[in-house]
């Protein structure tokens, strides 16, 4: 497909619009992109190629999907906006490896669908994610285990920001330990708010998260690992030993809470944001034998 004749050009987008009478929904988050070099640099930064089954998710119009197709081997649409649909029907109808499904990602069984469809094989994520939930998606794919090479996405810059922070820093939390626990943060790109019909208040970063095969740390106690570390950022200004007290789904002593942050060996007025992804895990074993 000419480049002209690609959404990416915003003509093509402002005609298609037009032509469909689309009006975009706030509470979709629709953003669409109207540039070809950001969407080369996605598909890039994904490095995806004819042996790939991609699953995107929230095509919009299908910008992206036309990249996808011409990259990829297949492609799977998730899209929520059933308005949109007859739109892809037309924007997608020179491509013969994609399929649009009108679902809501965050209900389907991910994990099925790739046995299904990719017979089991990990599958590559690309997405221009609707920002107000991008933590859902991304956390449901990761703690679902559904099989996934990669995940390359467009996300507002400063979650992507946090996605990859180190501890210490005012961007880490429990989405920089979630994400990091499960995969390798690079950032590929970052995206003006003119890269987008209509612009976002803000700006994009994408980010690709490479999935490790096994987690950088080894933990016995995963699901209280995690419970420790949400405990850590729910009152981010309080101690660690005072945030894991209070916290209503850990039934540990005060007592107990101090001597496993001693046997830690870190100091007893320690914050949970300077702690690394290992002491958290070590932290995990400590209180799993209390």
């Amino acid at each position: 497909m000419e480049l002209n004749e690609k959404l990416s050009n915003p003509q093509k987008t402002i005609e298609v619009i037009q032509k469909y009478e689309f009006t975009f929904q706030k509470k979709f988050g629709q953003n669409f992109l109207i540039d070809s070099h950001v969407l080369n640099k996605i598909i890039a930064s994904a490095d995806i190629t004819k042996d790939d089954f991609v699953l995107e998710i929230g095509p919009g119009i299908g910008t992206m999907t036309q990249y996808l197709a011409e990259a990829a081997g297949h492609v799977l649409a998730v899209e929520i906006d059933k308005t949109l649909i007859p739109i892809l029907h037309e924007t997608l109808s020179a491509y013969d490896n994609v399929e649009v499904i009108n679902e809501d990602v965050l209900k389907l069984d991910i994990c099925k669908i790739v046995e299904e469809k990719n017979g089991g094989k990990p599958v590559k994520v690309v997405a221009n994610l609707p920002y107000y939930i991008t933590t859902p998606i991304i956390m449901g794919l990761l703690e679902s285990h559904v099989p996934v090479e990669s995940i390359t996405v467009m996300v507002q810059k400063e979650v992507a920001m946090r996605m990859q922070a180190g501890p210490g820093t005012k961007d880490y939390g429990a989405l920089s330990l979630a994400v990091q626990y499960y995969c390798e943060p690079y950032i590929a790109a970052n995206v003006p708010p003119n890269c987008f019909m209509p612009r976002p208040k803000v700006g994009s970063t994408v980010i690709r998260l490479t999935r490790y095969s096994k987690p950088p740390v080894t933990s016995e106690n995963e699901q209280l690992m995690f419970r420790l570390i949400r405990a850590s950022f729910n009152q981010r200004r309080k101690t660690l030993a005072n945030g894991l007290n209070n916290a209503p789904d850990l039934h540990y002593t005060k007592e107990q809470i101090a001597q496993a942050i001693e046997q830690l060996g870190v100091s007893a007025s320690i914050r949970g944001e300077a702690l690394t992804l290992h002491q958290f895990a070590k932290l995990a074993d400590i209180l799993a034998e209390k």
